[in-house]
């Protein structure tokens, strides 16, 4: 990778979260020459394949092997690369192993940024406990005695909370609305490769549009997609203006 590469990372629950909830950012930054990478910690077989589970004589292997290939194909076209850890879903159960890859996987891509989930959800308890394993990761990347003598070039990135399903029940609160007008048609063609969970179409497009009539309130710049993300720490600035 070039020392000139812009570097994004997503730790992700499931396959369907990034497309929803980050897939405007993904494909934008990647238009934009950044590597970005998708950690995607479980296939989401058994909570997040409601359609899947409904088809005769459909068995786990046919599900975890179909949620692979949809989320293969949406990363390609948003224009990431993709990792799976398979943790399993509902719940997610991530291991010491795993920690020690995500360490590794900061250390070699150094992102400018970091996207995960929002840290709570009284719905999807995989979600925040993706996003504690994403701090986690963050925070022990650092550490020096970490792998003593490791060869490697780290800053701890900021990070974004992407917005969860039902964000007043999350505590989220939108403090970034990124304008994704210029690749919003990659995100939408992306959902349909999600063809386990289709219900879910129209209700994020209408999420897109709702953060895009917002983000132009708030910038006083034409808008009409969007999406919202909250920041996890501080961003320090030289000026207000």
């Amino acid at each position: 990778m070039s020392e000139k590469t812009k570097t994004g990372l997503v730790v992700t629950a499931h396959p369907g979260d990034f497309v929803w909830r980050a897939g405007g950012a993904i494909a934008l930054h990647a238009k934009k020459g950044y590597r970005v990478k998708i950690v995607c910690l479980a296939y989401g077989e058994r909570g997040e394949s409601q359609f899947a589970w409904k088809q005769p004589g459909i068995t786990m292997e046919k599900v975890r092997a179909g949620r692979k290939d949809e989320a293969e194909r949406a990363a390609a076209m948003l224009g990431a690369e993709i990792e799976f850890f398979d943790a399993g879903d509902y719940p997610l159960h991530l291991t010491a192993e795993h920690l020690d890859r995500l360490i590794d996987i900061y250390r070699e891509l150094n992102p400018s940024f970091v996207l995960t989930h929002a840290l709570e959800d009284p719905y999807n308890v995989d979600h925040p406990e993706a996003a504690r394993f994403a701090q986690e990761a963050r925070i022990l990347a650092q550490a020096m005695g970490h792998k003593p003598g490791a060869d490697y070039t780290y800053a701890a990135p900021p990070v974004f909370l992407f917005e969860p399903h039902q964000p007043e029940m999350c505590n989220f609160k939108p403090q970034v609305i990124l304008n994704i007008d210029e690749v919003w048609e990659i995100k939408r063609k992306t959902f349909e490769i999600l063809a386990a969970q289709k219900h879910l179409w129209a209700y994020y497009e209408r999420v897109a549009l709702n953060r895009g009539v917002q983000g132009g309130r708030n910038t006083g710049k034409p808008m009409t997609y969007g999406e919202a993300y909250q920041r996890l720490f501080p961003m320090a600035l030289g000026e207000l203006a």
